[in-house]
């Protein structure tokens, strides 16, 4: 059951935000073959289980959460950046990933590592028809092809025992790519952010509560070429005045022991609340 005293119909925003700049949809939306591809040559570079930088951060947050006789799903895990933490925490943890890649990957990690109290399911959340279970479901970065995210989200309220966790990361952008942008570049900036998923929420009837986890990213590179190739990559302009440009970039740059590091601020936001009938 859907609210309809909003002013907006998040669910529909959500959709429209999917698509590109240019109003298309990504093929990594719409194809399981391309987005396949993606995570086995992601994987390919990955050959062991390494958290991303902020990772142990969130992890601290969300295991505040959790207890430890509870068993948890863990929606599209990636190469599990919470997966392991989580596992050592609880009772029983069960995980669902899209990718072939991705299950495997893990399964490999889990051997590796002597964890017995894991069970991996290859498939789709959002398109898994059966209700199963569990004391929290969590799901972190994980909605970015979930089309009907209003029919994700209410499977999560409802398989759900204790409480249901959206996690993203996200803002503000680069801050040289904010600076360009007010100089009327065309950039990249993301169309979807946990601000939707809040929304969203919000239109189920669902009163959730948000928390802001600050993070910070410190990005280095071996090379200028590098820095400057890696921060240009959402500049959407066809032909740009590069040396304005590097004059940007090279505010937020500083140069230690022959390297060059870029360090910006960031966050992470946790959606949670505990399930309620709709």
């Amino acid at each position: 059951m859907v609210m309809t005293n909003t002013r907006y119909d998040y669910i529909e925003l959500w959709k429209e935000s999917m698509t590109d700049h240019n109003g298309n949809m990504p093929k990594r939306m719409i194809d399981d073959a391309v987005e396949e591809a993606f995570w086995s040559s992601m994987l390919e570079k990955k050959k062991q289980q390494k958290l991303d930088p902020y990772a142990q951060v969130v992890q601290r947050e969300i295991l505040s959460l959790l207890n430890g006789d509870d068993h948890v799903l863990e929606i599209g895990p990636g190469w599990g950046n919470y997966t392991f933490a989580i596992a050592e925490n609880v009772k029983r943890l069960t995980c669902i990933d899209s990718s072939k890649s991705i299950v495997q990957f893990l399964e490999s990690q889990a051997t590796a590592k002597n964890v017995y109290n894991m069970k991996l399911i290859h498939g789709k959340w959002e398109s898994e028809t059966e209700i199963e279970k569990y004391n929290v479901v969590f799901g972190f970065n994980c909605y970015y092809r979930m089309y009907d995210i209003e029919k994700a989200l209410l499977k999560m309220n409802k398989s759900a025992q204790r409480l249901a966790i959206v996690g993203m990361t996200t803002g503000p952008e680069k801050p040289h790519y904010m600076d360009l942008h007010k100089k009327g570049y065309k950039i990249n900036l993301r169309r979807r952010d946990y601000i939707h998923i809040l929304n969203v929420l919000y239109q189920l009837g669902i009163m959730a509560n948000c928390k802001i986890v600050k993070l910070q990213s410190k990005k280095s590179y071996l090379s200028y070429e590098e820095l400057i190739r890696d921060n240009t990559t959402k500049i959407l302009d066809a032909h740009y005045n590069a040396n304005e440009v590097e004059m940007v970039i090279n505010r937020y740059i500083t140069e230690k022991d022959g390297k060059f590091e870029y360090i910006y601020p960031f966050h992470a936001a946790l959606l949670y609340w505990n399930p309620i009938n709709l």
